[in-house]
């Protein structure tokens, strides 16, 4: 039998207890794996595969998760923690925000925000809101794959929040921390 030194190498690193990993794939929308494109030299088909940066694996969020909300970016948040008349509200889950979260940032878990829009300006009680005087809340999850606060706005606006009102910033605590702004820790 002939063996090559590529199947030696292989059969080396399997007996050793090493096994070769594929790239773990993961969705880009809730049905959708992959899409192809047409381009000179041919198609190609676009994948979205795991790395060190991806806090989650999540699928990609719309830019605007719904009508009347507007994408923020970090300069707008970096603004908005500076301004009396908005609030950065992080919708993570706890165990979420004590590994790290954007300084200044407010915590209101997306499970939790219609039982508390009382936090964000709005008055009365779940079911029965009047949020004429909301603040202006700029929510953020996990980043472009996280479903945490596109949840939590959906609920808001059903709530009565005014959906103009409300800031996205899709990229979250991924985008933040990929760019090396500051983060703090263990914030209850």
């Amino acid at each position: 039998m002939n063996i090559t030194p590529a199947l030696a190498g292989i059969a080396l690193l399997a007996l050793s207890g090493f096994a070769v990993q594929a790239e773990e794939a993961l969705k880009i929308g809730p049905d959708t794996s992959s899409v192809t494109i047409q381009t000179e030299d041919g198609p190609v088909e676009i994948t979205r595969h795991r790395n060190d940066t991806q806090l989650i694996g999540g699928v990609l969020q719309p830019i605007i998760p719904m009508p009347g909300v507007q994408p923020a970016g970090e300069l707008e948040v970096l603004e908005a923690l500076q301004d009396d008349t908005a609030l950065v509200v992080d919708m993570r889950t706890m165990d979420w925000r004590v590994k790290s979260t954007i300084p200044g940032s407010i915590h209101i878990p997306y499970t939790e925000v219609a039982m508390r829009l009382d936090e964000l300006g709005c008055t009365g009680e779940a079911g029965a809101w009047d949020c004429s005087d909301a603040l202006s809340v700029f929510a953020f999850c996990n980043g472009p794959a996280c479903g945490q606060s596109p949840l939590a706005i959906a609920a808001m606006v059903r709530e009565g929040f005014p959906a103009e009102k409300i800031h996205y910033y899709r990229g979250g605590m991924q985008d933040w921390t990929v760019l090396g702004l500051t983060t703090v820790e263990n914030l209850f």
